[in-house]
């Protein structure tokens, strides 16, 4: 499987595009203007405390304030959890947290929609490698590292590397909450470590530069948290184009391709300290044709806005975003297959399957999904289906979990959204169906106008009334035998008379008593 990553720059934006078998499979777009938030530390004052949420609200400087529940604060289970399990009961916010008080939080879910960002207490700080938690003691492997010697040495490389080192450790002062409860203090100064998947095969000095890299970042975050007035930020994330360079750059990425040759040198110096064996595989782009014309990727973005998805054989997916939920629906559409019905619905599901992995990480659709597979009877074809879809989200990184298929041929499944999808980012509700997408008729509209002067003649006295509306409503008011404004007036005894505003929608329109 070839893969490549494309960088798209300009002053205002910058994109980046993953490319499967000349097929686009991902789209992160971030703006000069409106950078995510997901990862930036920040030191913030307590605002609003909920008991009945057992939540905060917390001002970290934004328009909204980040929200902050208790499953979120570092020290809740592992500190209190006593030997009888059955016992246990978490404590309430306020034995936590203050009003007034200080404390660092982390951006774990950007603000989406009407909701502030999701924040945690558990902070981390990622590498190219390793992820590393202050509050933590354990070291942790990436699941996807399978090797069982290969995750015994990485292991062995953290633990030897802890072990040989003393450091300072870091304590509680002017009220800033760094840790949610007392430690050891060769613990709190070492923290734990989660080795990510790149670091399968890396020799050692380079694992061991990523401890030294990550404690010198957590030190200098600590000072700027002690030195800093709430609320405001301590530690900023990297631009999308490095974050690009350290997670999703890997072994089977065959080439990295950038249109900017300031943003290229910027990278080749940044490979050059992290991912030196890459640097060979990272290209200036400066052909003719926009480096997002390559594979189609402008086309295939463009389609990833539409609602409907049409499949090779013929069949076609029906995509819904709502608040709760997102819905997709599997169909057959011209598909006829070649030998029955149920060998034509099999196809048509698997076919669908893989789409619907694609689309989940394309459309960056989170939370919960419900997919409507077409009604199979055969057992085997059920789980084969199922069994298809879990192995091509294998390769999404999101986190996702899947529930069996159901006997309506419904699979539910949870996508970890930490971002806007690219709907939102791209698009914003249509002014016109105020994101329904429908509007009423022009005959409905009529309907209501004719309700709405009998109302207001009833209210108020006026000798003549005016109904401002768009074109189309007042074609029909004025043609439509059905829609008599004749008998409406004479039924009334007042005249009506209609003007025509262009910048209306067709559910618009005002009446004006005279």
């Amino acid at each position: 499987m070839s893969e490549e990553i494309l960088i798209n720059i300009t002053p205002q934006e910058t994109r980046v595009a993953v490319v499967e078998n000349g097929m686009l499979q991902e789209v992160y777009i971030e703006r000069s203007q409106k950078r995510g938030l997901v990862g930036n530390i920040f030191k913030g004052r307590v605002s609003r405390i909920l008991p009945g949420m057992q939540a905060a609200f917390i001002d970290i400087g934004l328009e909204r304030t980040g929200f902050l529940h208790t499953s979120d604060i570092s020290g809740i289970t592992e500190d209190y959890v006593p030997e009888d399990q059955d016992d246990f009961q978490a404590p309430s916010i306020e034995t936590v947290l203050r009003e007034g008080q200080e404390i660092l939080v982390q951006v774990i879910k950007d603000p989406l929609g009407s909701k502030g960002a999701r924040l945690t207490t558990r902070l981390s700080i990622p590498s190219r490698y390793l992820v590393f938690i202050p509050d933590y003691s354990k070291i942790g492997i990436s699941q996807r590292i399978e090797d069982v010697m290969e995750r015994e040495r990485l292991r062995n490389i953290i633990m030897q590397y802890r072990s040989s080192i003393t450091r300072l450790a870091v304590g509680n002062e002017d009220n800033v909450v760094l840790y949610s409860a007392a430690r050891e203090p060769e613990i709190l100064a070492k923290g734990g470590f989660i080795v990510r998947t790149a670091a399968e095969g890396i020799p050692e000095e380079d694992i061991h530069r990523d401890i030294e890299f990550l404690h010198k970042l957590w030190d200098s975050t600590v000072i700027r948290a002690k030195n800093t007035f709430a609320p405001s930020i301590v530690y900023e994330d990297l631009p999308l184009v490095m974050r690009t360079m350290r997670d999703l750059v890997h072994s089977k990425i065959e080439k990295v391709r950038i249109d900017s040759k300031e943003i290229y040198q910027r990278v080749m110096e940044f490979s050059k300290l992290f991912i030196p064996e890459f640097l060979g595989r990272i290209e200036y782009y400066s052909g003719e044709h926009p480096i997002l014309d390559l594979y189609s990727v402008e086309d295939e973005i463009q389609k990833s806005l539409g609602r409907k998805v049409q499949l090779k054989s013929g069949g076609h997916l029906i995509i819904e975003q709502t608040e709760a939920m997102t819905t997709i629906d599997v169909n057959t559409g011209a598909f006829v297959g070649h030998r029955n019905l149920e060998e034509t619905i099999y196809k048509t599901n698997l076919e669908a399957a893989q789409t619907i992995a694609r689309q989940l990480r394309l459309r960056n659709l989170g939370g919960i999904i419900i997919i409507d597979f077409i009604d199979m009877q055969e057992p085997e074809h059920r789980r084969q289906v199922l069994r298809s879809l879990e192995k091509h989200l294998e390769r999404d990184h999101s986190k996702v979990a899947i529930s069996e298929l159901t006997s309506l041929g419904l699979v539910q499944l949870t996508r970890k959204r930490t971002r806007e999808s690219l709907e939102h980012i791209l698009c914003e509700p249509c002014p016109t169906c105020a994101g329904k997408g429908s509007v009423k008729t022009a005959e409905t509209v009529c309907y209501e106008i004719y309700r709405e002067i009998l109302r207001e003649v009833r209210q108020f006295d006026a000798k003549k009334l005016l109904v401002v509306a768009s074109q189309h409503v007042v074609d029909m008011l004025l043609d439509n035998e059905s829609t008599s404004v004749a008998e409406l007036e004479e039924f009334i005894g007042r005249p009506i008379t209609f003007q025509v505003d262009p910048l209306y929608t067709q559910e618009q329109y005002d009446i004006v008593l005279m």
